[in-house]
């Protein structure tokens, strides 16, 4: 499980726009307390999307 500053990071991308794919499901992602965390799978399949889009 990535917290969402893990996920910008990996994806190069910024805090607004990760939270933007979490509210469009396309990055899946569970509530924890007050803690929100992404699971690696939802990332590398997100990863995975964006590249066979892009073909």
């Amino acid at each position: 499980m990535l917290t969402v500053p893990e996920v910008t990071a990996l994806l190069k991308l910024g805090r607004s726009k990760v939270y933007d794919l979490i509210r469009s499901r396309r990055l899946s992602s569970i509530t924890v307390g007050r803690c929100r965390r992404i699971p690696l799978s939802s990332v590398r399949e997100f990863i995975a999307h964006q590249i066979a889009e892009a073909a």
